[in-house]
């Protein structure tokens, strides 16, 4: 087992303790220095700030209640046998910004990644399945295979193209609208040259809505509608939805546009790497130092009472979170500006419908719709989406809003596809991000309900993979208020507060705040939720404007 856990050690120090980094000196000496910034969280975004001012030449100082750096990206042993080393809510890379990636070297500090291909299979009740390749022509040799009329394989590609010619417009366009400040309505509308669906895609509809438009094959919809609901309080029919899968959709993963991909080691090796970077250009990590209350210009107060001095802090963590740390008073003393910011981030909505499962081996799932014969075709290798049709997931979500858990789709993660290291020689480890499931369960609670969700998963994936549950040697189950408690996301919310329009672009937050010296970074801010570290960097650009 020893040998089993080396294989996991990167080049960097960070990355061969997980994360668990420590104290760089001991409090009071850390208490006893002025500090430029003061990050309150070690998540990625605000491992990502941190870097960029300590290359700035400002003393950075990071404060992380947990032992380990990286927040919902990081790696854990929850099992056993310590040989697994599982990303506990994470799972594939696809949004992160190569900009960071360039400009903090993540490649020579250990970041490695394989593209998914398929980007995305699903297979279907009847025993056929639908794959998304690299290769379109493979694509369009599988759409082919599912007997669709020319018109429908033709609906298929404009609705792909649609959603890509919005992305380039936004990100490739004018200018990259997740750099800085966000973009107004009005600008958003103008670089989409006016054009309504673009613009409806954007604010308004629905995934189904966008999917009816194109395409009726209910084959199809059941394939593609997951893109629109993943992570989100709200089932494809909702309004809305379809700017979802637009923000899983806007990525340019090694110039490869929106695809997605496993990290060598786990997604915690992404903050990392970010964390190597930013230790290297001078700033100062911290592990096991719970803050207890943020005082704006003053610095941070830990819980055992010790001041922590700086000038400027930034909070990694969710607003939830950041509006208890202030103080309603705090805010406030901003005048009715501040007022009025407290008042937002009191309405901030946190509701997610997301459980997690993760599970260890024993070996791969058999899929019906992969025939033992077929060699070409590996789901492992993929992004597996196991769900019914949007009907399904509508009435799934229904209960769940209703506290009722009902797991109904799940994209499923196969790390060891690409990547044995996490797991002992011969095993597997398999992670779904599954939906849906309540904060609170009407009849009982999480300990008494997570037997049965863990059922529920097995259910779903055995309908296309029978056998399934014998397979499983280990296997969790992380509810709302799990990832809410081991995390510290508010309501078990991985993107720090919904995604949907609302709460997107000019309803995103900003890492400026009214309050002076205080600002955010975390993934409530613009751009959006993910694993991207835009947001994080965009914190420390303004700061480093503000003069701060």
């Amino acid at each position: 087992m020893a040998d089993r856990e080396d294989n996991l050690k990167p080049g960097n120090e960070i990355a061969a303790a997980l994360g668990e980094v420590g104290l760089p000196a001991p409090v009071s000496e850390l208490a006893a220095k002025e500090w430029d910034v003061v990050i309150v969280g070690g998540g990625h975004n605000g491992l990502t700030a941190a870097a960029y001012l300590a290359r700035a030449g400002k003393s950075v100082l990071v404060l992380e209640r947990r032992e380990r750096l990286g927040g919902a990206a990081t790696l854990e042993r929850p099992f056993d046998d310590r040989g697994f080393v599982v990303s506990p809510c994470a799972y594939v890379l696809g949004l992160l910004d190569e900009g960071v990636i360039d400009e903090l070297g993540l490649r020579a500090r250990g970041l490695r990644f394989w593209v998914a291909d398929p980007n995305l299979w699903v297979p279907f009740d009847d025993g056929t399945s639908f794959g998304q390749f690299l290769d379109d022509e493979r694509t369009q040799a599988n759409l082919q295979s599912l007997g669709l009329s020319k018109s429908e394989i033709e609906g298929y590609w404009a609705y792909e193209e649609l959603f890509d010619d919005v992305r380039k417009l936004l990100r490739k366009g004018e200018r990259d609208t997740w750099q800085g400040d966000t973009p107004t309505r009005a600008e958003i509308e103008e670089l989409l040259c006016g054009d309504e669906e673009k613009i409806a895609l954007v604010f308004e509809d629905s995934i189904a809505q966008v999917l009816d438009r194109y395409v009726s094959d209910e084959r199809i919809k059941t394939a593609l509608y997951g893109q629109g609901i993943i992570g989100t309080w709200g089932g494809p029919y909702e309004p809305g939805t379809a700017s979802i899968k637009l923000m899983h959709y806007q990525g340019d993963l090694d110039g490869g546009g929106p695809v997605w991909g496993y990290v060598e080691g786990g997604m915690g090796m992404v903050s990392f790497a970010i964390a190597d970077a930013a230790r290297e250009a001078g700033a100062s990590l911290a592990c096991g130092v719970p803050v207890g209350r943020i005082l704006p210009s003053e610095g941070v107060e830990l819980e055992d009472g010790t001041l922590i001095r700086s000038r400027t802090v930034i909070c990694n963590a969710d607003p939830k979170v950041a509006l208890r740390l202030l103080g309603a008073d705090a805010i406030d003393s901003a005048g009715s500006e501040g007022s009025a910011y407290r008042q937002r981030l009191e309405d901030w909505k946190t509701r997610s419908p997301v459980v997690k499962f993760n599970a260890a081996l024993e070996r791969l799932p058999n899929w019906t719709a992969v025939p033992a014969a077929d060699g070409e075709l590996r789901p492992e290798r993929a992004t597996i989406d196991a769900c019914g049709t949007m009907d399904e997931a509508q009435a799934a979500f229904e209960r769940c809003a209703a506290g009722e858990p009902a797991v109904a789709f799940g994209e499923i993660y196969i790390q060891t596809g690409y990547d044995p290291s996490p797991a002992p020689e011969g095993k597997h480890l398999m992670s779904v991000f599954g939906q849906y499931a309540p904060y609170d369960i009407s009849d009982g609670d999480w300990d008494s309900a997570r037997d049965g969700v863990a059922k529920q998963f097995m259910d779903l994936i055995g309908r296309f993979a029978p056998g399934f549950a014998d397979t499983v040697i280990h296997h969790e189950v992380l509810g709302p208020p799990d990832i809410e408690e081991r995390i510290g996301l508010t309501g078990g919310n991985i993107f720090q507060g919904e995604v949907t329009p609302d709460q997107m672009w000019e309803g995103r937050l900003s890492a400026r705040t009214p309050v002076p010296g205080f600002y955010l970074c975390g993934a409530a801010t613009h751009p959006a939720g993910s694993v991207i570290a835009t947001n994080g960097k965009n914190a420390a650009m303004a700061v480093l404007a503000d003069g701060a």
